[in-house]
């Protein structure tokens, strides 16, 4: 049989969409899980290709898969819903199967829908093989009331079976990036003086409680790790079959475990990889000791989450962290010359105008090499939303997704706070003179944009 796993994409005018496309890494663990176990899959990047919806129609009807797994978040649940009606059009007997981030924090928004059969909710590999056993083989090979992370529905009913972490990473095999048409990816990342560069995750799981965001209840409060010998030989794979140069390892809390990281780097100067990386990490969570050993073994820059600059903000969002703390590993940072980018959160709820302004002023105070503004959308089952749900305080971006509204600011006022500060930020003569200094082709082209800008 053949399972057809696919993204989709939300409008380019919505103010959430990104322009990057990376390789959806998490739907090709799902893909090589599958094949692992025997499967024939078949993979249709849509948030890449961006196909109307006939062609994904007449793509779907040519393949004639008997089951379709669609990831969806809150910003692409309409496009989830319309790509699965279109196909149980041509393809009544299909089975529709969603997962992701949205489906698994509000399964029911999703079962709802006639034309979606089940729900992955939380981690897929595992959950998508049992359930596509299922699906082909029926309940005297495999109980579907024993899969679990998935919910369906019976008798007028929606069933959810509870989600059960994988405890050992390492039995996923590497992510099926041989289905996808990884030529057509934007390979490249700020910061690395190489091409091309692919991104990998080797972590799930974050202990931390921050309101804003809803990872934990995704992968879990506990952080499980792919090995670092798995990891190298990941790094060794890309190198050797798709030509990576540099890796960008997406995962959050890179350094958690100081231990694993210092074995890792270890590792990688060993085996002489000659591969430049990025990764992001807490404030909270490097010394210079391991500052050192991650510089030696390729580290090039960490991202950081700062989110304000305001101690009563950061707080407010259980950050747990403290300025000091993040002027001093800035510091550090700079002293063993790897680069620093970092990320500000605008519109929290309680937040007020002059808030702004101060993480603004501490941003520049920081001088990171990258900084980005935000404007805070508020995700379904974060602490923050449940909380900005209840209070009715808010910009109704969509069906799912809020902003906070409060006497001092809407959603469109904080964009164009965003915008400014984004502007002024880059536009400061000593960032000029840094990058013409150390990226004089990038710096040239950027001034030139600034002034005709103007």
């Amino acid at each position: 049989m053949t399972i057809l796993l696919m993204t989709t994409a939300p409008s380019e005018k919505a103010p959430w969409y990104l322009g990057r496309k990376f390789p959806p890494l998490g739907l090709s663990y799902v893909a090589a899980a599958l094949e692992k176990a025997g499967f024939q899959v078949r993979m249709f990047d849509n948030y890449l290709l961006k196909k109307p919806i006939d062609e994904v129609k007449q793509y779907v009807k040519q393949v004639n898969p008997e089951i379709v797994g669609i990831t969806c978040s809150s910003s692409t649940y309409h496009k989830c819903v319309e790509t699965a009606s279109a196909i149980k059009e041509v393809l009544p007997s299909c089975k529709i199967v969603v997962g992701g981030w949205h489906p698994s924090y509000v399964p029911e928004s999703m079962l709802q829908h006639p034309q979606i059969d089940y729900v992955v909710m939380g981690e897929g590999e595992r959950a998508m093989v049992e359930l596509a056993t299922y699906l082909t083989k029926g309940e005297g090979f495999m109980v579907l009331g024993a899969v679990a992370g998935v919910a369906y529905k019976r008798g007028g009913k929606i069933l959810k079976n509870t989600p059960k972490f994988i405890a050992n990473l390492d039995e996923i095999p590497f992510p099926a990036r041989h289905l996808l048409p990884m030529e057509q990816y934007e390979r490249k990342m700020e910061f690395l003086d190489v091409e091309p560069v692919d991104i990998m995750s080797i972590i799930r799981g974050c202990p931390f409680s921050c309101a804003f965001c809803e990872t934990r209840k995704m992968w879990g409060p506990a952080c499980r790790f792919f090995s670092p010998k798995r990891v190298i030989d990941e790094m060794k794979y890309l190198k050797e079959n798709w030509g990576s140069k540099g890796i960008y390892f997406i995962s959050d809390n890179f350094t958690i475990r100081k231990k694993e990281t210092l074995e890792l780097c270890e590792m990688l100067k060993k085996e002489q990889l000659d591969l430049q990386w990025i990764c992001d990490t807490r404030v909270d969570m490097l010394n210079q000791e391991l500052l050192v050993k991650m510089r030696e073994a390729g580290c090039k820059t960490i991202w950081f989450g700062v989110e304000s600059g305001v101690p009563r903000i950061l707080e407010r969002i259980n950050k747990h962290i403290s300025l000091e703390q993040v002027e001093q590993t800035f510091k550090l940072c700079k002293k063993e010359r790897i680069k620093v980018a970092c990320s500000f959160m605008l519109g929290v709820p309680g937040e007020t105008l002059a808030d702004m302004e101060t993480t603004f002023q501490f941003a520049k105070k920081l001088n990171p090499d990258l900084c980005q503004f935000n404007v805070f959308i508020a995700y379904p089952d974060s602490i923050l939303y449940e909380e900005i749900l209840q209070s009715g305080k808010y910009d109704k971006l969509d069906d799912f997704l809020l902003a906070a509204k409060t006497e001092d600011f809407d959603y469109q006022k904080v964009m164009a706070i965003a915008a400014r500060f984004h502007r002024d930020f880059h536009r400061q003569p000593k960032r000029m003179i840094q990058k013409l200094r150390h990226e004089p082709r990038t710096a040239i082209r950027q001034g030139f944009k600034l002034i005709i800008r103007k």
